[in-house]
């Protein structure tokens, strides 16, 4: 898949999952999420903790995954369930402000985020399926 390109200047060649930015957004936001879970309830390990920190490392999982298939139709397919643990992702966030585990604040930048990375995502699907 080294031939697809993203929005990068000098129209810079794509040679590994790692160059894409919507990779690299994403391992960011798994990097936030651990931060912002840290400081969970200890009962919260298995559940909330989990689930939030499991969803966000999906994403970038099935990005970096997709990337590795032979074929165009695979490719989006990884990152369509990559956009599938995005909304998980949102959900188990709007959960956790609305129990009292993160603030607004929190919450809004964790969300900005996920909807940034959807947009990446997006943009992506149609351009390999215009190549399709």
């Amino acid at each position: 898949m080294g031939e697809v390109r993203e929005n990068l200047p000098l129209e810079k060649t794509i040679e590994s999952y790692r160059d894409l930015r919507v990779w690299q957004a994403a391992i960011e936001l798994v990097v936030s999420c651990y931060a912002e879970t840290k400081n969970f309830p200890q009962s919260e390990t298995y559940g909330l903790t989990a689930q939030i920190r499991r969803a966000s490392t999906s994403i970038p999982a099935n990005i970096a995954e997709g990337y590795g298939r032979d074929h165009a139709g695979s490719y989006v397919q990884f990152l369509r369930i990559a956009q599938g643990s995005l909304k998980e992702l949102e959900t188990h966030v709007i959960v956790a402000k609305r129990i009292g585990y993160l603030d607004s604040t929190q919450e809004v930048r964790l969300l900005q985020r996920s909807d940034e990375i959807g947009r990446m995502l997006r943009a992506l699907i149609r351009g390999l399926q215009r190549t399709m």
